[in-house]
């Protein structure tokens, strides 16, 4: 598959990402292999970063591998706490208690 962003696969990662629930978090890789994209996780940061353009998505609720934040997002870390979102240091979530078992 090419890893081309389209409006269609935009709103097929937004899709998945919305289904995320509250207090919880899923990785850029876990969302790609959702959608049967495995090898494309930046694809899916990609996307991320133009969400507001296509409406409101819980896209604090999506971090790296290791539960990294979002280095530009100010907001994820505060939003991501108002769910009780876990940290086990300040940038990082702690993906064994908070990973989105899907």
């Amino acid at each position: 598959m090419s890893a081309v962003l389209t409006e269609d696969l935009i709103y097929e990662i937004l899709s998945a990402v919305e289904e995320i629930p509250e207090g919880a978090v899923a990785s850029y890789g876990q969302i790609a292999r959702l959608i049967g994209r495995e090898k494309n996780a930046r694809l899916v940061g990609k996307a991320l970063s133009m969400s507001e353009y296509y409406g409101e998505y819980p896209c604090h609720r999506v971090v790296n591998h290791a539960g990294r934040l979002a280095p530009h997002f100010k907001e994820q870390k505060e939003r991501l706490l108002e769910e009780h979102v876990e940290f086990r240091d300040e940038n990082h979530v702690d993906m064994k208690k908070c990973r989105w078992e899907c």
